[in-house]
């Protein structure tokens, strides 16, 4: 974690350097000199940091160089607030053309004596270093790498903390991995287990012991990759009752109690085994030491010497994990416990990580490209939990298990990283860069002048929510170094003033609050990079919002009644927007003129556009607008109400060789031809086209080469829709959604021979299943629902002898749904 704070204070370092000589004055020999002595440190610090804790004295060195990194980053970020506002140039601006005219000389005074205390501290520091070096040696700091790896495998081994007779949910597991590594002896293979740290990996493998294993070899190896699930809940729970009370059966007066303990550990072996180590010693009768290991769940895992085991194995996982990774990784701390983190978060979490400075640039990919592929990173490290998915595959919610939350909060707390305040602190915390507020009291803590070096504020919707009158007290109180402040769901009527003095400030979520209106004092944010007012009732932006040429993120829409219930909500943008060239995501944007659309062409960076009522006469000028944005990669276009005509039917070239999603939402002559080029497009909605059936447009759509998502609601108006064979060679997932006039769905043999999932849904004069199911080899999933009751009976009563039940009988999960009674029931076949 110290590497990643120094790595990015040398790139400060180094942008501060190369401005103009007079900005820095006499000052300029000793920020060169704390930049080189600290790109020295850097990697003996990946060094350090990978021994753990296995070294106090180390660590305090670690420690010590963390937080003169911290306090180096305070310093300079002080140095832009006062000297570099109003100018948005460089990272520090053109501040060695107003060096001449500061007049606040007394801070550039205190500034210059703190430069001087921190060489002075970096010189001790380093040569606290030399003294360490030659005490142990140059080659090896410590203990040794021998003996750390061993330490590392024994605590693996204390997975196997109860005897093999007892364990719980291997068999099966040892059984898919036995046949992946036997089904063919001709070849050699290499089996990979992978999963969360404390899901039994080595346990399973020490079960790959086999003569006949180690034998199945050739010349040619092929890989294979076995992932390690949880256990289920009634696996957990004989596991549990095993270790806790040596298979007698859990008590009736604490089963209650233990099942919630039990949760805690999320289906994880080692958890639920090194849990019922802790409860196993507790009295049975006295339910209330057992009701104080859940509430104090988070000191158990501190404090207790069997779960310091789970604590160790999780370290291990933290420590393997490149610098960069770290950080992001700790800054999920800030969400509560058993938080689900939704989609929408998700896309807040890419911005944070972005604005924070977590994100190491790379050459021909854009930030949040970088910042997906980090998150990538961890899910597939199996520290983030995927809690589930869209049809589509799209990651909709993750999580953080509960043992590897206490484990990252516990390291922020240490690194005065991140800090979680609630309703019960007294005092703000000291030095901390990240707070996260989980709710409120009527007396919040005091003291806000301990807040100076927060960089990162993010609160959450309780039962006591934040007020726009502590706000502005909050952020008048200290914070003035903010680079993101996320306030969704606040009591916020308006912003408060001091929220436009924030001039480091590169974030703003201000979605589902009451604000209604965008000052114009917006335009002092030079430096905002993320503008997110989603669900709020925000009907236009002012001029100043184009002073911010930094922004690569606006997100606007409001919610509330419309004069046209048609229309998709947006926002007015004045004239001028293609102004703002770094713009990558743009939602949801209103063409209530023609200059509008023109000026969207301008925006040659955007990956992500969300257009709103667009009206017909505009759809020749879009076209043309689009022709330019060559890095679109996402496209969603609505138009002003139910009868108009979105008139895309123009010529557009290869160039939008990008784009992968399209949703168009209104009447269609026909689909656009541009459309049919697009060899990467994956996903394609078509909502109310009203495409008839003599235009055969929906089997053109099956010459797409890679599209793997298709949906079309309300998108045709025939009796009969037929798949051909050979058409739609990859598409995974298919909805067919309040198609009035449809009667029949026919597929062909070797049609939509990858298709997974089909989903029907209020096309209600169907007459019956479609005709071809049983071509569908590949089908998981079928589901009809809100379809006509006459329907769903004959499904529901087929005869299994009957022809109907043999072209569904090999589908896994077949559902209905429909409503009764104001509710709505799902039944599986």
């Amino acid at each position: 974690m110290a590497e990643s704070v120094v790595v990015f204070l040398i790139k400060q370092l180094s942008a501060l350097l190369s401005q103009e000589s007079t900005l820095l004055g006499g000052l300029r020999p000793d920020v060169q000199f704390i930049k080189d002595e600290l790109g020295s440190m850097k990697a003996f610090l990946r060094q350090a940091e990978a021994k753990g804790d296995n070294d106090s004295q180390l660590q305090e060195w670690v420690k010590q160089v963390r937080e003169v990194a911290y306090d180096t980053e305070d310093v300079l970020d002080d140095f832009a607030f006062r000297f570099a506002r109003g100018d948005a140039d460089g990272f520090f601006g053109r501040v060695g053309k107003i060096y001449n005219s500061i007049k606040n000389l007394k801070a550039r005074h205190r500034i210059s004596l703190e430069i001087k205390d921190i060489k002075a501290r970096v010189v001790e520091i380093s040569a606290r270093h030399q003294r360490y070096q030659s005490l142990y040696g140059t080659q090896e700091i410590g203990p040794s790498s021998s003996h750390l790896a061993n330490a590392d495998c024994d605590i693996r081994d204390q997975a196997l903390l109860i005897e093999e007779a007892k364990l719980v949910g291997i068999d099966q597991p040892k059984k898919e991995l036995i046949s992946q590594v036997l089904d063919d002896n001709s070849h050699l293979k290499v089996v990979s287990v992978v999963g969360m740290g404390g899901l039994g990996k080595t346990t399973l493998v020490k079960k790959t012991r086999i003569t006949d294993v180690a034998s199945a070899s050739c010349l040619e190896s092929h890989d294979f990759i076995y992932k390690m699930k949880p256990l289920s809940d009634e696996e957990s729970w004989t596991l549990f009752c095993n270790r806790t009370f040596q298979s007698n059966g859990c008590p009736s007066n604490l089963e209650k109690v233990s099942r919630k303990i039990l949760k805690k550990c999320e289906g994880l072996p080692l958890a639920i085994v090194a849990m019922g180590g802790v409860l196993a010693l507790k009295d049975k009768d006295r339910i209330d030491e057992w009701e104080m290991i859940l509430h104090g769940f988070s000191g158990e895992v501190d404090g207790s010497g069997k779960l310091e085991r789970i604590r160790r194995i999780l370290l291990l996982s933290y420590n393997d994990l490149p610098h960069h990774l770290k950080s992001c990784l700790l800054y999920l701390s800030i969400y509560p416990e058993d938080y689900r983190i939704k989609r929408i978060d998700i896309y807040n979490i890419l911005d944070t990580w972005i604005a924070l400075g977590f994100i190491e640039e790379k050459e021909g990919m854009t930030a949040t490209d970088i910042a997906k592929r980090y998150l990538k990173e961890l899910i597939n490290r199996s520290l983030i939990q995927v809690k589930g998915t869209r049809h589509n595959g799209i990651l909709k919610e993750c999580g953080i298990h509960d043992f590897l939350r206490e484990m990252i909060v516990s390291k922020s707390k240490e690194q005065s990283f991140t800090t979680v305040a609630t309703g019960y602190c007294t005092r703000w915390p000291g030095k901390v860069r990240h707070l996260a507020i989980h709710n409120f009291t009527d007396n919040p803590p005091q003291g806000f002048n301990s807040l100076k070096s927060l960089r990162s504020l993010r609160t959450f919707k309780y039962e006591d929510p934040l007020t726009t009158s502590f706000l502005s007290k909050f952020l008048c109180g200290g914070p003035k170094l903010l680079k993101v402040l996320n306030l969704r769901e606040a009591e916020l009527d308006n912003i408060p003033k001091a929220v436009f003095k924030l001039f480091h400030l590169k974030y703003l979520n201000l979605s589902d609050t009451r604000v209604k209106i965008i000052p114009k004092s917006i335009g002092q944010l030079q430096n905002l990079e993320a503008l997110i007012l989603t669900g709020t009732t925000i009907t236009e932006l002012p001029v100043e919002i184009l002073k911010l040429r930094r922004l690569r993120c606006l997100a606007v829409g409001r919610k509330g009644d419309y004069s046209n219930n048609y229309a998709i909500w947006g926002f007015k943008s004045p004239d001028g927007i293609g102004k703002l060239t770094s713009l990558e995501s743009l939602a949801f944007i209103e063409a209530n003129s023609g200059k509008i659309v023109m000026e969207i062409g301008k925006l040659i960076q955007l990956r992500q556009l969300w257009i709103t009522k667009l009206r017909r006469e505009d759809g020749k000028e879009l076209v043309s607008s689009l022709l330019r944005l060559t890095n679109l990669q996402e496209l969603y276009i609505s138009s002003i109400k139910e009868e108009e005509t979105l008139d895309l039917q123009h010529s557009i070239s290869s160039r939008l060789g990008f784009l992968v999603r399209i949703l168009l939402d209104g009447r269609l002559e026909g689909v656009p031809e541009w459309v049919m080029s697009l060899q990467s497009l994956s996903t394609l909605a078509l909502y109310n086209s009203g495409l008839s059936e003599d235009e055969n447009a929906i089997d053109c759509l099956g010459h797409l080469p890679n599209l793997v998502d298709l949906i079309l609601h309300r998108a045709y108006e025939g009796e009969t829709l037929c798949f051909k064979a050979g058409r739609f060679p990859k598409l995974q997932r298919l909805q067919l959604g309040q198609l009035k006039r449809l009667k029949w769905v026919r597929v062909e043999e070797e049609s939509l021979s990858n298709l997974q999932q089909f989903l029907i849904v209020g096309c209600k004069l169907m007459e019956g299943l479609p005709l071809g199911l049983q071509n569908l080899t590949k089908l998981k999933f079928f589901g009809f629902y809100d379809m006509s009751d006459e329907l769903i009976h004959k499904v529901q009563n087929l005869d299994k002898q009957s022809e109907d039940y043999q072209t569904i009988s090999h589908i896994p999960q077949i559902c209905t749904g429909h409503w009764i009674n104001g509710e709505w029931k799902e039944e599986f076949l």
